[in-house]
């Protein structure tokens, strides 16, 4: 397994789509027994009710409800019918990530470490306008489906929270020097024409390496679940107990030496984009999936600067019925596509419409890109506008102010640098979630054994 880190700021992808998501997928219905094919209402056995007391952590309790609030985060999250069966069996790894987070809050409540309430906001803010969502638009979202937004706070909560334990966990070990940059600088260069992979990951820890049985058949639910289509960074988000959750799984561009040999074995030999079976690791299993193969110190790509304009609209577009308000969005797009001749000029035009979107969306790798947005920037002369690009909640004019070839394989040292810091943290988590574990006292009620069983 990699060592990874990211930011909290990223680490919230679990709710990323929720923004784009069909209404029928958002509503699934949520796995109940009363729910089993077979079974009328009348022989349904009764719901457990929400106070009931699942497990008790150091003398917190956790509820039914916190169990039954995060299954419905994760049927919203995924936008795929989940069936009884199958979130019955995801119960048990809810259980063990929830009892994981009780022990994480309870240290950062020991260590005196305050999460501002600005901080959570922020988190949440950025989360709506990366989707384009107006203010507030994601409390309602969560609320018309059932889902208590404590849920999602909680989770911002530990993640902001646990950074900061990791922090002063590490005291000088987390600064990195420049003879340490120099050693990895070398140590790649060593490495010219080696296989190094674009990866993300799912690890399932196992407790107890003599009973995996339960783990494993939560692994293969998982599999079976991204297969069908779920999206791996939110599973990877709601599920996975590596440091890469924190950006839904993902690793970044690693080399064969960071990986189990048994990850190595499997991904030299998986397709781009495919799922792998579970992988057994010391501790648990990983789930795997390979965004990119390149060869170390060589990958030329085209990186493209970017400057957009963004006409809101007041409400969400009806292509059949559009509104005044949307015919004269569109014909000011129109006619600053013909106007407009710089990027200087493209980014004042946004400000002016009140900046819905950023000015500046950063510089981009244009082979990255979804093939619909590459068939659009490719051919596109630089300082030249796009066609207008219609969505349901406005326009975007897009424009090249540059393109340049880059060795996308060439680590710069503040890479390098992030990389070593990624490793230190995952280690130092790892480390510290054992010592949590080992000194706890964790009562798992009558309620939670029937799951287990």
């Amino acid at each position: 397994m990699s060592m990874t880190y990211r930011t909290a700021s990223t680490a919230l992808v679990a709710v990323l789509a929720l923004a784009s998501m069909p209404a029928m997928a958002r509503h699934a219905q949520p796995a109940t027994p009363a729910n089993k094919p077979g079974k009328t209402q009348s022989e349904a056995p009764k719901a457990p009710p929400e106070d009931q007391i699942i497990a008790v952590i150091n003398g917190q309790i956790l509820t039914q409800r916190d169990v039954n609030n995060r299954a419905k985060l994760f049927v919203l999250s995924t936008g795929l019918p989940v069936s009884p069966d199958v979130m019955a069996r995801m119960r048990v790894q809810i259980i063990h990530q929830l009892v994981e987070e009780r022990l994480k809050t309870q240290e950062i409540l020991k260590r005196h470490i305050n999460i501002e309430p600005e901080q959570i906001a922020a988190a949440i803010s950025n989360i709506e306008s990366r989707n384009g969502m107006p203010k507030n638009a994601l409390r309602n979202r969560l609320a018309s489906d059932g889902v208590s937004l404590t849920t999602l706070i909680d989770q911002i909560r530990v993640q902001i929270g646990w950074m900061q334990v990791l922090r002063e966990e590490m005291g000088g070990a987390g600064r990195i020097t420049a003879t340490q940059i120099t050693q990895r600088e070398q140590a790649l260069q060593s490495e010219q024409g080696r296989a190094q992979y674009m990866m993300s990951e799912i690890f399932v820890p196992v407790p107890d390496p003599r009973h995996d049985e339960t783990e494993l058949a939560f692994t293969k639910t998982i599999i079976n679940q991204l297969r069908e289509g779920a999206p791996f960074p939110i599973v990877a988000a709601q599920f996975s107990q590596a440091q890469s959750a924190l950006d839904g799984g993902s690793m970044g561009w690693v080399q064969e030496d960071n990986l189990d040999p048994q990850v190595v074995n499997v991904v030299r030999q998986m397709p781009i984009g495919a799922i792998s079976n579970p992988i057994q690791v010391a501790g648990g299993f990983i789930i795997a999936t390979v965004q990119a193969k390149r060869v170390v110190g060589k990958q030329m790509g085209t990186m493209v600067a970017l400057r957009q304009a963004f006409f809101p609209f007041d409400t969400p577009l009806n292509p059949q019925n559009p509104t005044d308000q949307q015919k004269a969005a569109l014909q000011r797009a129109s006619a600053a596509e013909q106007s407009i001749h710089s990027c200087e000029a493209l980014e004042a035009l946004n400000k002016s419409l009140g900046e819905k979107r950023p000015s500046d969306p950063g510089t981009q790798v244009l082979e990255r890109l979804a093939p619909q947005m590459r068939s659009i920037l490719e051919p596109l002369p630089a300082n030249h506008v796009s066609r207008p690009l219609v969505s349901t909640d406005g326009i975007a004019l897009l424009m090249v102010c540059s393109r340049q070839q880059k060795n996308l394989a060439q680590q710069t040292p503040s890479e390098i640098a992030d990389q070593l810091m990624n490793e230190r943290v995952e280690q130092a988590s790892r480390q510290l979630q054992r010592d949590l574990q080992r000194r706890a006292v964790i009562e798992m009620r009558p309620a939670a054994k029937a799951v287990f069983n």
